[in-house]
């Protein structure tokens, strides 16, 4: 999975995201990265896309001034959020969270891979202080 820790940003795939993230304007990627997790609706989400939804996430809870733990994987989204200084819509917060709610109920290949280690629950419960993070 290129998982080495359950925080928002300890994937390779959250990592890449981020990354896209830095010099843009504006929350088009953030947006466009929830909505594509809440199109799938009742479909298999994948992986890569669920960790991306979830690094979106967390940029909201961090341009609301409710940051996560900062470290080197998250010093591009960190960096983004000194930059832009935007606050998220509360259209866009209430999006993040359903995001999340959606990452971690079936079908989503993620929350598979999580289960099917020790961590799980540890994953479950960091999703769980994001949310709470989120004002909306």
């Amino acid at each position: 999975m290129g998982a080495w820790s359950h925080e928002s940003f300890g994937n390779d795939d959250a990592c890449d995201w981020a990354s896209q993230l830095e010099g843009t304007q504006g929350l088009k990627l953030v947006e466009a990265t929830l909505d594509k997790v809440l199109a799938s609706g009742d479909e298999y989400l994948e992986a890569p896309e669920a960790s991306e939804a979830i690094a979106a996430a967390e940029t909201v809870a961090r341009l609301q001034g409710n940051s996560g733990r900062r470290d080197p994987y998250s010093e591009a989204v960190d960096t983004s959020v000194e930059e832009v200084k935007l606050t998220p819509s509360q259209a866009l917060a209430t999006k993040a969270k359903r995001a999340l709610d959606r990452v971690v109920s079936e079908p989503s290949e993620l929350l598979e891979l999580w289960q099917e280690g020790e961590e799980g629950g540890v994953w479950l419960a960091s999703i769980a202080e994001l949310k709470a993070r989120i004002d909306a």
